[in-house]
């Protein structure tokens, strides 16, 4: 068989396609941060290929209603900034999280790192359901202290929430 020069580019063109929804799929899919190499495991794009395909959706995602975030050596898929609220209020409003674990949660992320004997004292004896829910989920760490526990946020909290560490939490819009 004799290959044309615009059949190869052809091919060529195809398979960086196919490549690129990969890629888009494994980050749309993830929703976290994923190394380069967890990307190159799972979709089995070459490195170099993989770096301008990133390169290209992150322009092809900018002002969108989607984007491609780099932190480091780290590449996620997440809602633009500008949409995080709604993100919010679905995350919160579902039934994922009935309103009293709501309430224990919010009070957990005002006052971390806080004594667990005092959101007990704040919420009653529910808490410590919600704690262990909350601890399960890895959105916060419960670290022994004496007779209690002492409680803070996880990473995982943040990006679940989509909101940075120190970052003030908004009022609703």
């Amino acid at each position: 068989m004799d290959l044309s020069k615009e059949t190869i580019e052809e091919m060529d063109t195809s398979q960086e396609r196919e490549s690129t929804k990969k890629v888009e799929a494994a980050l749309f899919i993830a929703g976290r941060f994923l190394s380069l190499q967890e990307l190159i495991a799972l979709t089995d794009v070459n490195p170099i290929l993989l770096k301008k395909i990133l390169s290209d959706l992150t322009d092809k995602y900018k002002d969108n209603g989607m984007e491609i975030i780099q932190r480091d050596n780290l590449w996620k898929m997440d809602v633009s900034q500008e949409y995080t609220y709604m993100v919010n209020r679905l995350a919160t409003g579902s039934s994922e999280f009935t309103k009293a674990e709501q309430e224990t949660l919010a009070i957990i992320a005002y006052k971390q790192p806080m004594k667990q004997s005092v959101l007990v004292k704040i919420r009653g004896n529910k808490a410590y359901e919600h704690i262990k829910k909350f601890t399960d989920m890895n959105l916060i760490n419960k670290k022994k202290m004496g007779h209690t526990a002492e409680l803070t946020l996880t990473d995982n909290f943040h990006e679940y929430f989509n909101v940075n560490k120190g970052e003030k939490l908004p009022d609703n819009p």
